[in-house]
């Protein structure tokens, strides 16, 4: 999925948040795909929505997550899985 996130805010609702990211056949199924984008394009719609406490929440543990570095992705140089790099975001998430 990769680690870029992108936002297409209208005047007029509805807006439209989508992470970036080619279709990617060579690693569809295998569990190695970068989560990061689907959790930023969350924390992006959370922020429009006015939703502060937790678009600045969701951030907090997407920048702690790549500053600490133990659980990547391999695109980012770890050999996390997708499903331990989204587990870790999300337990971030729920310590706060």
């Amino acid at each position: 999925m990769g680690e870029w996130a992108w936002r297409h805010v209208e005047r007029v609702y509805p807006s439209m948040f989508e992470p970036v990211h080619g279709s990617a056949p060579d690693i569809a199924g295998k569990n190695i795909a970068n989560p990061i984008a689907c959790f930023w394009t969350a924390q992006m719609m959370l922020d429009h929505l006015g939703e502060m406490e937790g678009a600045k929440l969701l951030m907090g543990a997407i920048e702690n997550i790549i500053k600490e570095g133990k659980v990547l992705t391999r695109d980012l140089g770890g050999n996390a899985s997708t499903q331990e790099v989204s587990a870790a975001i999300i337990d971030k998430i729920l310590k706060k």
